[in-house]
Parts: structure tokens; C-alpha cells; sequence
């Protein structure tokens, strides 16, 4: 149909088609840092485990290079919990990036369709809180079964990273799960 038609008038639509955000990129995901029995916050374990990622993903190694985060994403504080924003504060600190709180844990897509949507740098590091990593894994496309034990992220297990890679077309083509340095457990 372009070929009939005026290339101002095609070439809006074929950037349209072109512009998924998550081509060639790399998504990281970490659960909040450990957390106490009552309140909102971190344990004493739990911040030092935020100021470690200060220096843990600044530079973070990828398959084999130090990579510079480009991107910091947290879901946003509830009543119950601001762990995820405690957890990369020191990280955003440290590397002048602006840490983004605009999305709810309970709805994975709109980070997603964010994501996917939006022109952001990389790669992209994500906290959330551990009941929800599993679905939005499944929003990436992942396989939560495969990356979590059951498909779930055990209660008690903090000291995991997910990579998430998309291809040139923005899907996703390799998932793994990392295990952090002892000096951050």
C-alpha cells in the first residue's frame, strides 16, 4: 500500500511499527531489600544490602562487562511498604538517575507497555516486591516457573537477580537468574 501512496503518509505508520522500546535491551529485577516483621521499611540487613547495590550494580557485571545502569525503576510506596524505593535509593544517589516510583506493584503491565512504549535508557533495573516478580515476569513474557522455585519468589530469598534480554525486535530471547555476591548477603 506505501508504494501507492505518498511515503508521508507510510512513514509514520512504519515508525509506529518500528518502536518497541525493549529491542536490544536488558532488564534486571531484584526484590526489595529484607525487610522487618512490622512496618514499612528495611531491616538493618536490608539497608546495607541497599548501599551495597550502590556499588553492586554501579558498574553491574553482563555477561562479562561492566554496565552502567540506565535506567531505575521502583514500584511505588504503599501503606504497608516503601522497600522497594528504600531498597534503590542509595543506587540512584550514587549514579545521579532519577528513580522512577510510578507504578503499583499489583499492575506489572503498565510498566511493561511503559517500557515497551517509551524511550528510556539501558539497561533498566527494576525492584518490586517479591509476591508480584512472578507476574511481571509472565508481562516481560518470561517463564516464572522456570526462573523461580514453583513460580514463586521464596519468602526468605533476597540475594537474586533476574536478566531479562529482548531481541532486535523487542522479544524476549534469554532469562536468567543470577545469584548476588556473598558480600551482599
Amino acid at each position: 500500500m506505501c508504494a501507492l501512496l505518498p511515503l508521508l503518509f507510510c512513514a509514520p505508520a512504519l515508525v509506529r511499527a518500528q518502536a518497541d522500546r525493549l529491542a536490544n535491551a536488558t532488564v534486571l529485577i531484584v526484590r526489595h531489600a529484607e525487610k522487618p516483621d512490622e512496618g514499612s521499611g528495611l531491616t538493618a540487613q536490608g539497608l546495607a544490602r541497599a548501599q551495597a547495590y550502590a556499588h553492586y550494580f554501579h558498574p553491574f557485571a553482563l555477561d562479562g562487562h561492566a554496565v552502567e545502569m540506565g535506567a531505575l525503576y521502583a514500584a511505588f510506596d504503599t501503606k504497608g511498604s516503601a522497600r522497594p524505593r528504600l531498597t534503590l535509593e542509595p543506587l540512584s544517589k550514587a549514579t545521579g538517575l532519577a528513580l522512577d516510583l510510578r507504578f503499583s506493584s499489583d499492575d506489572p503491565a503498565a510498566l511493561v507497555k511503559h517500557l515497551r512504549d517509551e524511550a528510556h535508557a539501558q539497561p533498566v533495573l527494576i525492584c518490586w516486591r517479591h509476591k508480584r516478580i512472578p507476574a511481571l515476569l509472565e508481562a516481560f513474557g518470561a517463564d516464572a516457573g522456570t526462573l523461580l522455585p514453583q513460580g514463586k519468589w521464596p519468602d526468605a530469598v533476597y540475594d537474586r537477580v533476574i536478566v531479562l534480554h529482548f531481541d532486535a525486535a523487542g522479544h524476549l530471547d534469554r532469562q536468567s537468574s543470577v545469584q548476588e555476591p556473598e558480600l551482599l548477603r
